[in-house]
């Protein structure tokens, strides 16, 4: 893939905590331009109108001391009822997947980028999988992830709602066309995705 050829957009998929960032990081050193959504997802709420409407549905009750929305307490209050969470991702999801094709189009006309990859934590409830040319699946062990999730300020409680919510992992499983296991540690990881990486991009 040269040059001039199409860049691969190329997804992460996994459960919470499995370490999809860190794969992503991983694929960013080897000359991937990494769109982290949940990036996006902050300055979008950061915006004086998106605050606002966000305010109005859900309350004053989600700003933090700084007066900025508490991503925290916005969760809490979304994940605990399904009707919120679809008024939330309707009023956040349209401007950050706006967002994340300006960066696909400007990243795909620089040379030196290999690949794009979309580090979306919803990647496939959004429907974004079908925008991804290759799906990586990060596999890691549930205790694994919730004791990493731990280090970040999840209880195990906090996981389980948030995963009602999303499409079980086996079927995220079946959708990839990549699997990388992250049961072990850093360096098996590096060589694993060093290993994909190279075979998505000589092999389109």
């Amino acid at each position: 893939m040269g040059g001039g050829g199409k860049k691969p957009i190329i997804g992460i998929l996994g459960g919470i905590g499995s370490g999809k960032s860190t794969v992503a990081s991983i694929l960013s050193k080897l000359g991937c331009k990494v769109i982290d959504a949940d990036k996006i997802g902050h300055r979008v709420l950061d915006r004086k109108d998106v605050k606002q409407k966000t305010i109005g549905l859900f309350g004053e009750g989600i700003l933090g001391h700084s007066g900025r929305i508490d991503r925290r307490k916005l969760s809490d209050i979304v994940f605990a009822d399904a009707d919120k969470l679809l008024l939330l991702n309707r009023t956040i999801h349209p401007l950050v997947l706006k967002r994340t094709e300006e960066l696909i189009k400007r990243h795909s006309r620089q040379n030196q980028v290999k690949a794009i990859v979309l580090d979306m934590p919803l990647l496939a409830e959004v429907g974004w999988a079908k925008r991804c040319d290759k799906l990586i699946f990060v596999d890691c062990r549930r205790q694994l992830r919730v004791d990493r999730a731990k280090k970040i300020g999840f209880d195990e409680n906090q996981i389980k709602i948030r995963e009602k919510f999303q499409i079980s992992l086996d079927n995220k499983a079946d959708m990839a066309d990549n699997q990388i296991n992250n049961n072990s540690d850093f360096t098996a990881l590096v060589r694993q995705v060093t290993d994909t990486f190279s075979y998505i991009v000589n092999n389109g």
